[in-house]
């Protein structure tokens, strides 16, 4: 009977082991396929490293991190590749976009560019920027707000739930992201930046930094850049799942060889670099759940235009420079604006395990270019002095970008957005908004096109402007001036180093005319890169303004510590001294004395210090014993004499 049970358990066990192996094994060829449709519907990871050199002798790095994730009917709640984390704050938040990024430094977009790709998407300002959209009633999102603040901040160990307040954060209408309502925008711009932030965000990666592309990231290389951006973009749709992206974008200078011999030319030509003399490490190994591990290097559009007047062309090896070792394959930018040269890509596949890929630039001879800049330059900067008021500018100035731009268009108007945020303490006057195109005062009506304020509330909210201007292409300066009040903080409000000054976050400036997408041959893109794909998208051309600084009145903060050191040493001697004169028993210790004055030596020291307190009581030892009540109570005036007199000088 007992063989009948086991023998008829037995097809039971085997179903139920087969039903347990099968969707692993489907998921695991989802995974690991190359080729068929079962890729398409698992998650998915690649690595990618975009390399330029820049005009000002330094070099410009840009990694780029995709990780993919199917809609969650089909991959349920677990994740082989997805950080479960951030898988986790999509679905208790319902996060439709959000994007974090810890900057520190600021983008140069004279000298590395502010029109292409990378400073249009990756150039941020300083300190911390975040931004979410939601999926939720209206009247839900200021708490969720706050709960995501809280999440982020444990998650990337930084200060971000200071973004909870109410003070910091703001909902725009228009001039960040067009006709959205459950948008919400904070920024701390002194927020700083270091390897605690870092090693959060690198293990969200599958193989966090000990293998792939991820694995050149030395700390000490990476924080001595001149910029240095991380950051995270989540996007979540019920059609194509989640996809996130991490991008680190540094700017380094190589270490110059001085060569004796050729002295006289090390400071005209570009320092020579490769990817080990940079980031101190070679590329070894491969990240084994990456689809794809590529490395780009860029040679942009006014690069080429000088190597076409040269007869050098896409060449990457000539009198000018070497590039080593030679590329697997080659891009060009399709369908630039006319009269423009193309841009070239020269693409290196990370495939070997064994033999390390150690990209590098050899230059021979001096070379002059200029980056590709936005048509109009931003900077805003303080007006007046004292801590009473004074005004915030806002300049544009126009670059040889726009100028090209006009010589081949006439009559043409350019559009600009400006999105400001600023804290409740700085009292923005509104009405005193002042506009001058090429340094005459013009009206405001006549410039700008729509507008829309929202004045602060003292410790409740900060104030925010969105404007849109509209003037003709030929203009080569425009400015803007906003007077203000310094308000008042209480005590507790001041920050630590409340001398240095308080942040104003940085500006926003959009140029919706323009766009920084690239386009190229279709045929050369069915190897799918993210990062070229995301290079196509049409993203309109935005670059920050510096964040400002505004000194506000303080207290003196050393003056309570004064205070209240001085009371408490004079309070400690007046009760010390009333204490004792109360709690003593005179006429007992001097009865014990006297009993114990033919059996016992009185020593030295309490001989005097008893002969000086008679002294001091006037009274010698023949004095009747009765007085010695009369002297405590002299003794007793004194001290509380001295105690009013000292807290009178005091104050």
């Amino acid at each position: 009977m007992a063989v009948l049970r086991h023998s008829a358990a037995f097809p039971f066990l085997l179903l139920l082991v087969l039903l347990i192996c099968i969707p692993a094994l489907a998921s695991g060829v989802g995974l690991n396929d190359g080729g068929g449709g079962l890729e398409e519907e698992g998650e998915q990871f690649s690595e990618e490293l975009f390399l330029k050199p820049l005009p000002d002798r330094k070099v410009l790095a840009h990694f780029h991190f995709q990780s993919t994730a199917p809609p969650s009917a089909a991959n349920g709640r677990h994740h082989h590749l997805f950080p479960k984390a951030i898988a986790q704050l999509v679905r208790k938040f319902r996060i439709k976009d959000l994007e974090l990024s810890f900057t520190q430094g600021r983008w140069n977009y004279e000298s590395w560019g502010g029109s292409d790709p990378i400073s249009s998407t990756n150039a941020k300002p300083p300190g911390v920027e975040l931004w979410a959209l939601f999926d939720l009633p209206v009247m839900e999102i200021d708490a969720t707000w706050k709960d995501l603040t809280h999440a982020l901040s444990g998650l990337f160990c930084a200060s971000i739930n200071f973004l909870e307040s109410s003070t910091s954060y703001f909902a725009p209408s228009w001039a960040f992201r067009s006709n959205v309502s459950n948008l919400r925008y904070g920024a701390l711009p002194r927020e700083a930046v270091c390897t605690e932030n870092l090693t959060p965000w690198l293990k969200l990666l599958p193989c966090r930094d000990k293998a792939g592309l991820a694995s050149l990231l030395d700390r000490p290389s990476i924080y001595k850049g001149y910029y240095h951006s991380q950051r995270l973009q989540l996007t979540s749709t019920k059609s194509t799942g989640m996809v996130l992206k991490q991008t680190l974008t540094v700017v380094l200078k190589p270490d110059v060889q001085r060569n004796s011999a050729h002295s006289s030319l090390d400071n005209s030509i570009q320092p020579s670099w490769s990817v080990s003399s940079m980031f101190k490490k070679n590329v070894t190994g491969l990240c084994v759940p990456a689809k794809t591990s590529r490395i780009f290097f860029e040679l942009e559009t006014n690069m080429v235009v000088e190597l076409e007047k040269l007869g050098y062309g896409d060449s990457w090896s000539n009198s000018i420079f070497d590039l080593s070792p030679n590329p697997v394959r080659v891009f060009k930018e399709s369908n630039p604006l006319p009269g423009r040269s193309n841009s070239i890509i020269y693409e290196y596949i990370n495939y070997s395990e064994h033999e390390p890929l150690d990209l590098g630039m050899k230059w021979k001879l001096p070379f002059i270019w200029s980056c590709s800049q936005s048509p109009f330059h931003a900077s805003r900067f303080l007006m007046g002095s004292g801590n009473e008021r004074g005004s915030i500018a806002i300049s544009l100035q126009s670059t040889e970008s726009n100028k090209e731009f006009l010589a081949k268009s006439h009559g043409c108007t350019v559009q600009v957005l400006i999105f400001q945020v600023v804290p409740w303490y700085v009292k923005v006057y509104y009405h005193t908004l002042q506009v001058f195109i090429d340094g005459k005062p013009q009206s405001a009506s006549d410039v700008i096109e729509k507008i829309q304020v929202s004045p602060s509330e003292d410790k409740l909210f900060p104030g925010t402007l969105e404007l849109m201007l509209r003037y003709p292409c030929s203009v080569q300066s425009v400015a803007l001036t906003l007077d203000f009040d310094k308000g008042f903080l209480h005590i507790d409000e001041y920050p630590p180093d409340a001398n240095q000054g308080f942040d104003i976050p940085s500006a926003l400036v959009t140029f919706p005319n323009f766009h920084s997408s690239r386009s190229y041959v279709e045929d050369n893109l069915s190897i799918n890169s993210p990062l070229l794909l995301k290079f196509q998208e049409k993203n309109v051309v935005r670059s920050y303004t510096e964040a400002l600084l505004v000194p506000l009145t303080t207290p003196d903060f050393s003056m309570p510590y004064n205070v209240i050191t001085f009371t408490c040493t004079v309070l400690a001697l007046y009760f010390g001294s009333l204490l004792n004169v109360l709690r003593r028993r005179v006429g007992e210790e001097e009865r014990l004395l006297n009993s114990k004055g033919n059996t016992t030596r009185i020593r030295l020291i309490p001989l005097l210090l008893s002969k000086f307190s008679s002294k001091l009581k006037g009274r010698t030892d023949g004095t009747p014993k009765s007085s010695s009540l009369l002297g405590s109570k002299f003794l007793f005036i004194l001290v509380v004499v001295l105690a009013v007199l000292w807290h009178y000088i005091a104050n």
